[in-house]
């Protein structure tokens, strides 16, 4: 009796871990709704610019230089990580800060939650702000400018998932140190230009010297940029690609939980 009873006694606790992420997540959320502005700008930067590249008839035409694609094929998938990078580097960090200034992650401190919770609520609710600013940028693209959706669903799907967590890893690892909102968004600011930098979004990396090309292919973005254009245009990410982003992901996770500062 008793050995069943002590098999069973985890079930319970790990309902209850569970249930208190799912309550979390659903708050967060629901707080970031409430911040519209915030939370609309990674959504709507990206969709401005593909409008106003794609209105270009020039850009739009098919090009040799681009393997038979357009520039605004090319950009789409840019425009992608530069979404995700604005979401995960400067409304995220920003929030979680805000919270420790406000004396909310004190009060937290004296519930059972936990660290892990609260920064596995805030990836949950930007995973989901995530999914639905990418969802949105292939729509218009496709709708607005015949942007032919990514060829490689699957390939796609996966790399712009790791590509995501590995942005959000560096934005809660932003969050868990800066004391105010203020100093996290100097911090994600710092991280966002060369992420973006490396990622091509100012030099095609193809016209990058080698030793930057090298150092861009080890950097979460210098990886998800071919991931994403290769599944775009009928590929499947390279191994190396997948994992340079998983790797990222979790070390940034795992550093964001063990530094991470209540007040």
């Amino acid at each position: 009796m008793s050995a069943s009873i002590a098999a069973t006694a985890p079930a319970p606790q790990a309902a209850t871990r569970g249930s208190a992420l799912l309550k979390l997540s659903l708050t967060e959320l629901k707080l970031l709704g409430r911040e519209r502005v915030r939370a609309a700008l990674p959504v709507a930067i990206p969709l401005v610019l593909i409008i106003i590249l794609g209105s270009i008839h020039s850009l739009r035409q098919p090009r040799a230089v681009y393997g038979g694609e357009s520039f605004i094929d090319m950009y789409t998938t840019i425009m992608v990580v530069v979404g995700l990078a604005l979401l995960a580097l400067t409304n995220m960090p920003m929030m979680l800060a805000d919270y420790r200034e406000r004396g909310v992650l004190r009060r937290l401190q004296t519930t059972p939650i936990g660290p892990v919770r609260v920064l596995a609520a805030r990836l949950v609710a930007d995973l989901t702000v995530a999914v639905v600013t990418v969802v949105l940028i292939l729509a218009v693209a496709r709708i607005g400018f015949a942007v032919p959706l990514p060829r490689e669903a699957g390939g796609f799907i996966l790399a712009a998932l790791l590509a995501a967590a590995a942005l959000l890893g560096a934005g809660l690892l932003v969050a868990a140190i800066a004391p105010t909102g203020r100093v996290a968004r100097g911090i994600g600011a710092l991280l966002f230009y060369p992420m973006m930098f490396f990622a091509g979004l100012w030099i095609p990396l193809p016209n990058m010297p080698a030793t930057l090309q090298n150092i861009s292919h080890a950097t979460p973005l210098g990886a998800a940029v071919p991931a994403l254009t290769a599944a775009a245009f009928g590929s499947w990410p390279t191994a190396l690609q997948l994992l340079t982003m998983a790797g990222w992901a979790a070390a940034f996770g795992l550093a964001a939980a063990r530094f991470f500062r209540w007040e």
